[in-house]
């Protein structure tokens, strides 16, 4: 990987690890359906016309159906359910279950696609799975007020996302990637519009408000985004993947410098053994036979 791609996913993982920052920050005044609403809105502002001006508009004619469940999956509801979370968990914990979604991306491969995991891949998503188990466990509670249900939206948007990724692949092999980004973002606006209507909150945001939601939608979802597929396109997939592993820390190092937030011993455990996992599942990190000499 050049130098210049690897500052680019640096600056990518930094982006998305704001993105639970700015929710945490915006999700209190405009509330979590406003506040997806607005975020993929935005996007679609800033990718469709690009869209257009590559002349690329055709293919979101001739994949519509699946770019709309696209975008119903890997963004209206993923965003949806972190909107809600970022009202009650802290923006380091969020970023670490999402850190997850690879493994349910590997987990619904096996059982959909037929890709069976080897056998260093079926034990990183075990050590994966049993990271997150442990991690919700320590920290859920349905008690009024409590954090259980955040989290179980987070795991619910990680599972999405994992099934997004997945369908994408099998259903979208060939499409042009910004004609999925942006018809995806265009997508998840026009389902959420009705609803951010009915949910819009009652007094208008603060200025401040509305600065960290345009944030969200101009740098952590229409920027990122093209960044992301222009990381694809120069390193390959598997090598952009890596950015998932360098999101938690961001998310966590911003949380403690805007939020006061900690990180507790329970998280940075929790995080160590789902990232370990991840590795695994990934095949990021292999497990290789000794041979004897």
């Amino acid at each position: 990987m050049k130098t210049a791609d690897g500052a680019e996913l640096v600056a990518l993982a930094a982006l998305w690890g704001a993105s639970f920052l700015f929710m945490r920050l915006g999700a209190g005044e405009f509330g979590a359906v406003a506040l997806a609403a607005v975020r993929v809105a935005g996007a679609a502002l800033v990718l469709m016309p690009l869209l257009l001006w590559r002349g690329q508009a055709g293919e979101l004619r001739r994949h519509w159906r699946a770019i709309f469940l696209v975008g119903v999956t890997n963004s209206a509801l993923p965003f949806l359910f972190y909107s809600y979370a970022a009202l009650s968990i802290s923006a380091g914990l969020a970023s670490i279950f999402n850190a997850s979604t690879p493994l349910w991306g590997a987990l619904i491969a096996a059982w959909w696609l037929g890709e069976r995991p080897t056998p260093s891949r079926a034990l990183g998503l075990a050590i994966g799975f049993a990271g997150v188990i442990g991690l919700a466990w320590e920290k859920a509670s349905f008690k009024p007020g409590g954090s259980g249900w955040a989290i179980v939206a987070c795991l619910a948007a990680t599972l999405l996302y994992g099934f997004s990724a997945n369908f994408t692949k099998k259903r979208l092999h060939g499409a042009a990637p910004l004609a999925v980004a942006a018809g995806s973002q265009l997508s998840a606006a026009l389902l959420l519009a009705l609803p951010a209507l009915l949910w819009w909150p009652a007094t208008m945001p603060s200025a401040k408000a509305w600065l960290m939601v345009a944030l969200l939608a101009l740098l952590c979802t229409g920027l990122a985004y093209l960044m992301y597929f222009r990381l694809i396109a120069h390193v390959g997939a598997a090598n952009a993947i890596a950015v998932t592993f360098l999101i938690p820390a961001f998310a966590v190092l911003w949380g403690w410098l805007f939020l006061a937030e900690a990180l507790t011993p329970a998280m940075a455990l929790g995080c160590a053994v789902i990232l370990f996992g991840t590795a695994l599942a990934t095949g990021v990190l292999k497990f290789t036979r000794l041979r004897s000499p």
